[in-house]
C-alpha cells in the first residue's frame, strides 16, 4: 500500500492511496492537474472519495471524470456536491478495490461532513487538523467536540490523513495555549524540521494527536484552567471548546 499527499492551492492536500498494480484511490481532489500529473501513466483509478462540499475539495472532480468517465465518485448526504455517484453516511462501509472503509458522520466543519476510517487510516478532511481542528463554518461547538471525541477514540496507530499542512500554525498557537507541554514542544520542532525540508508533517497518529492536540483534550484539568484564565470565567466542557477555538480564530504567531 503506497499512500502519497500531493500537494495543491497553498496548503491543501490531495491523498493518493495505491494498490500493488498502480490503481489509486483519490481523496478529496481539490484540483484535477496534481493527479492527472501523479497518475499520468497509471491504470485508471478505482475510486474517488469525498469528506465535504468545499471547493478545494471536490473542484477537481468533474476534469477527472472528464478523464476517467463513470470513475465511481462516493461522498456524504449533501446535494451541493452534484457528481457524486454513491451517497454514504453513518455507519456505512465501502469497499474500493482491495480497500474497506467505514463511514463516520463527523459534523461540525460542516453539517455533511464524513470521515472513512480503515486499513489504519482516517480521511478526515477538515475536522481534526495535525494539533488543530477546522473552523465551525455550518456546524456547532457541540457537535465539532463530539465529531472529535468520536475520531479520538479510533485506534492510535491510526494515521491521520487531513485536508491541509497547518502543523506548524497550529504548533504555534498550541503553545501559547500550552508552553510547557513537553510532547507538544517536542512534536512542534518535528514539524518545523519537517517543512524546513520540504517535506509533509502529514500523516501524524491518533496517539500523537491524543497527546498533544489541545482540540482533543480541552477537558483535562490545565488545559481547560487555561481556557478559562484567557476567557475570564468559569466554563462547562462545551464552553470550553467553544472558548478555544475562538482563542485560535483570532490568534496571530
Amino acid at each position: 500500500m503506497d499512500l502519497q499527499p500531493l500537494p495543491a492551492f497553498d496548503d491543501n492536500y490531495i491523498w493518493l492511496l495505491r494498490d500493488a498494480d498502480g490503481r489509486a484511490l483519490i481523496v478529496d481532489p481539490g484540483e484535477a492537474a496534481p493527479v492527472l500529473a501523479a497518475l499520468a501513466d497509471a491504470p485508471p483509478p478505482h475510486a474517488i472519495l469525498l469528506t465535504h462540499h468545499h471547493g478545494d475539495h471536490v473542484g477537481g472532480v468533474p476534469e477527472l471524470l472528464r478523464r476517467w468517465p463513470g470513475l465511481a465518485v462516493i461522498g456524504p448526504h449533501d446535494e451541493r456536491i452534484r457528481f457524486a455517484s454513491e451517497r454514504v453516511g453513518d455507519g456505512d462501509r465501502i469497499e474500493a478495490g482491495p480497500w474497506r472503509f467505514d463511514v463516520l458522520e463527523i459534523p461540525g466543519h460542516t453539517l455533511s461532513h464524513i470521515a472513512f476510517h480503515g486499513e489504519g487510516l482516517l480521511f478526515c478532511g477538515d475536522t481534526l487538523f495535525s494539533l488543530g481542528c477546522g473552523r465551525l463554518f455550518e456546524g456547532t461547538p457541540a457537535q465539532m467536540r463530539a465529531s472529535l471525541r468520536a475520531l479520538a477514540a479510533l485506534p492510535g496507530e491510526t494515521r491521520v490523513c487531513c485536508g491541509h499542512e497547518y502543523t506548524v500554525a497550529n504548533a504555534a498557537f498550541a503553545l501559547a495555549v500550552e508552553p510547557g507541554h513537553p510532547a507538544l514542544r517536542e512534536r512542534a520542532a518535528q514539524a518545523r524540521a519537517l517543512r524546513e525540508g520540504g517535506r509533509p508533517t502529514l500523516p501524524s497518529t491518533l496517539a500523537s494527536e491524543r497527546a498533544c492536540n489541545p482540540f482533543l483534550r480541552s477537558d483535562e484539568a490545565a488545559l481547560r484552567a487555561a481556557i478559562e484564565t484567557h476567557a475570564g470565567r468559569r466554563l462547562d466542557e462545551v464552553e470550553a471548546f467553544a472558548e478555544l477555538r475562538r482563542w485560535k480564530d483570532g490568534f496571530r504567531a
